[in-house]
């Protein structure tokens, strides 16, 4: 008996890689080795805990975001997101690759969903940074590292789920985030900047008045003015409500979802349609979350009922150089799971195992939820499973191969673990703004 923790864990390990879907190989195995443990009154306790995360009010939050993203998406708001800061950055060396950056950024904050900001960046920038002579490697890497951005920067979904397993406030993770999203963005600025400078042709710049005529605009400043406005409103809406303490993040997202829908009217893209297809994708998303929840409340139900808390515990307890060993131990494991792993797997298998053991270690909860998140958006980027990769990889151009999109990715990798790195050392990084205002 006290090693079916550990046969359970290596046949579920097994089966995923043997490509079998998350949810039900996770209630596969918790329902098999369930009754192996505690024989049929397994059954009287599993339903408790999945109507325990069904009514979780925290986790409603989830749809509404994804419908917030979904319908901005739709909206068309990247497409004058990515127009108005070409016209911005696009006059200088490497300037179309920062703006991507920029873009990355503010649809992170607006939409937080890597699919569609991959996608949509994919569709509308890679054929023009191509056409302007740039880099493969760099245009793609570019593309999918700054389109992984919405893992970290609020409102993250990744957030939500982690302040739910760990037992943190979501707020406190919403503000804690803000630094290490904004020092991700200044790191992929600047090696894109250096880059160009050192090897100019690799980024070329694209004259001024050549952009203006291909896109129609007599003022700049009014064009920016006018696509930057809208979603830097909704930003304001829905992570100044939550910073400020009027709303919780639930209810937050409920204002962000119906944000989407007044911009999606303004930009006159909401009809009968978008909102069909907009509520599909959302049932869509949200089921696959909450059942692969489901089956992962099974699985920790079971490894937990077993002793295999203990057991990875007892494991972890002998590593070397304490509680700093264990850190950098537990670090490298999730890297390297999202090499094979999704990050809603590796959310909702390991954490919940890991987790309470750095609690243990007493670091602040707060500081290595958003450590576990930095190190969770890697797994978009890292192949061969990288989803941000083969999402590019979709929408690409024939000319660009699958090899310089993993080529491409590499530096911007390098970078995320350089951040990593620096709100381990400085986890004021993480835990300055929670405390300055008082969360």
């Amino acid at each position: 008996m006290e090693y079916l923790p550990a046969w359970m864990f290596l046949v579920l390990t097994i089966l995923l890689l043997l490509g079998f879907p998350v949810a039900f190989t996770l209630l596969g195995t918790s329902l098999l080795f369930g009754l192996i443990g505690f024989g049929w009154d397994f059954f009287n306790l599993l339903p408790l805990r999945i109507w325990g995360i069904m009514t979780n009010f925290t986790l409603v939050a989830v749809p509404l975001f994804i419908f917030m993203g979904v319908m901005l998406e739709r909206s068309g708001l990247a497409n004058d997101l990515l127009e108005a800061m070409s016209l911005l950055f696009g006059k200088r060396q490497g300037g179309l690759a920062i703006s991507v950056v920029v873009v990355g950024g503010l649809l992170g904050a607006s939409t937080g969903i890597v699919g569609a900001t991959v996608v949509t960046m994919g569709l509308l920038a890679l054929p023009t940074m191509i056409k302007r002579g740039y880099q493969h490697e760099l245009a793609t890497g570019t593309i999918v590292a700054s389109g992984t951005l919405g893992q970290i920067i609020p409102p993250s979904i990744v957030l939500v789920l982690l302040g739910d397993i760990i037992g943190v406030s979501v707020g406190d993770l919403f503000v804690g985030a803000l630094l290490p999203g904004l020092l991700l963005v200044l790191f992929y600025m600047a090696y894109v900047w250096i880059l160009s400078r050192i090897k100019p042709d690799l980024a070329p710049p694209v004259p001024f008045e050549e952009i203006r005529k291909e896109l129609g605009v007599e003022s700049k400043w009014t064009y920016v003015a006018r696509a930057l406005l809208p979603p830097l409103v909704l930003m304001v809406a829905v992570l100044g409500s939550i910073f400020a303490g009027i709303a919780s993040p639930t209810e937050a997202a409920g204002v962000g979802a119906f944000g989407a829908l007044l911009l999606a009217l303004s930009n006159q893209r909401l009809n009968m349609k978008v909102l069909q297809e907009t509520m599909l994708t959302t049932t869509h998303l949200t089921s696959m979350v909450f059942i692969i929840l489901v089956g992962a409340t099974a699985f920790g139900l079971v490894f937990r009922g077993l002793g295999g808390d203990m057991v990875v515990r007892d494991f972890i307890s002998h590593i070397p150089f304490g509680k700093w060993g264990i850190l950098a131990t537990v670090m490298t494991l999730i890297f390297v799971l999202g090499f094979f792993l999704d990050f809603i797997e590796i959310t909702f298998i390991h954490i919940p195992v890991l987790a309470p053991i750095m609690k243990s270690m007493g670091f602040d909860p707060v500081w290595f939820a958003i450590l576990f998140a930095l190190n969770l958006q890697t797994s978009f980027l890292t192949p061969p499973f990288g989803f941000a990769l083969f999402y590019l990889k979709g929408v690409s151009p024939p000319g660009v191969k699958t090899e310089e999109i993993y080529k491409g990715v590499v530096p911007f990798v390098l970078l995320q673990l350089l951040a990593l790195v620096l709100v381990a050392l400085f986890p004021q990084l993480a835990t300055y703004l929670p405390g300055k205002i008082g969360r």
